[in-house]
């Protein structure tokens, strides 16, 4: 049996009709090829659909059956057509975002909620991992983007990953200092200005970032003297806050109220805290295509 949904379309819209030439008309072709889709139906069904007489035009017991299955089931094949081209639009899916903690600080938040306003029916998950726990997450397609800052992958790396990484928002280092600290009332300082400081930062073997705000620390001429370690942002912040050392920060850092905490900008040369999206370079996503719209809305990488 070969019957085809272009058959039950042109059965539809007689049945509705009740005339072969108005159906006709509403679609769009001449009366004999409808007649002919028709007979070739029933011819196909083994059944009578319409009893015709000279004076009336009705459907059969069987007719009646079918115009009622027939329209359930080109009804569910619309809704089946629609929601195939949502997903490849990315309008319907899900998508896991992997971030580092302080990225929720700073543009994060206000991209997501674009994203949620722009493709609602979406349903996306945060998952707060260090950089080294989001390339083995989407190594693994446990998350399909993730955030992280300086430094960067290396491109052998991202080549071997089969992973793609961009430069998204730009983003200088500030340096945490106690409100009643010597700096705190300064415009701006050099790096080498808190040579003589403790230094707090997160756990040099937890990830690359910490040990390159230790190199940056280098680069401008002195070794830091590591006081404390911790795994989040917010307890070198409270530290911060008790006297017990400086921090270098995100700048986005300071639009958050810390107790006891003043940032002060660093006047040349700062070190970056650029935040960095990275995502499989193989895999054809919808809903990440449609996340990078809402990110680069121009195509542009490096907003700030």
């Amino acid at each position: 049996m070969s019957i085809d949904l272009k058959q039950l379309k042109y059965f539809l819209a007689v049945a509705e009709e009740k005339s072969f030439s108005r159906a006709a008309e509403r679609l769009h072709i001449s009366q004999p090829p409808l007649s002919q889709q028709i007979m070739k139906l029933e011819a196909e069904l083994g059944v009578r659909l319409f009893a015709r007489t000279t004076r009336s035009f009705e459907l059969t017991v069987a007719g009646k059956a079918l115009m009622a299955e027939a329209s359930d089931l080109l009804g569910r094949m619309r809704m089946t057509i629609d929601t195939i081209r949502q997903i490849d639009r990315g309008e319907v899916g899900r998508l896991r975002v992997g971030i580092v903690g302080s990225a929720m600080w700073g543009p994060i938040p206000s991209l997501l909620e674009r994203f949620q306003s722009t493709f609602p029916k979406v349903t996306w998950t945060i998952h707060e991992l260090g950089p080294d726990e989001q390339l083995e997450a989407l190594r693994s397609k446990q998350i399909d983007v993730g955030f992280w800052r300086e430094p960067r992958l290396e491109e052998e790396a991202l080549k071997g990953a089969h992973l793609h990484q961009e430069l998204c928002f730009r983003e200088n280092v500030c340096v945490a200092v106690h409100k009643g600290h010597a700096l705190a009332g300064r415009d701006a300082i050099d790096l080498f200005e808190i040579a003589s400081e403790p230094m707090l930062t997160l756990h040099l073997s937890q990830s690359a970032e910490p040990r390159y705000m230790v190199q940056c620390c280098i680069n401008a001429g002195f070794q830091p003297t590591i006081f404390q370690e911790a795994a989040e942002p917010q307890t070198l912040l409270a530290m911060v806050g008790a006297g017990l050392g400086v921090a270098l920060m995100p700048e986005t850092t300071s639009r958050i109220g810390w107790p006891g905490v003043v940032f002060v900008p660093i006047r040349e040369n700062a070190p970056s805290a650029n935040l960095y999206i990275t995502y499989t370079s193989q895999d054809d996503a919808p809903v990440v295509r449609a996340f990078l719209k809402i990110l680069k809305p121009d195509g542009d990488a490096g907003a700030t």
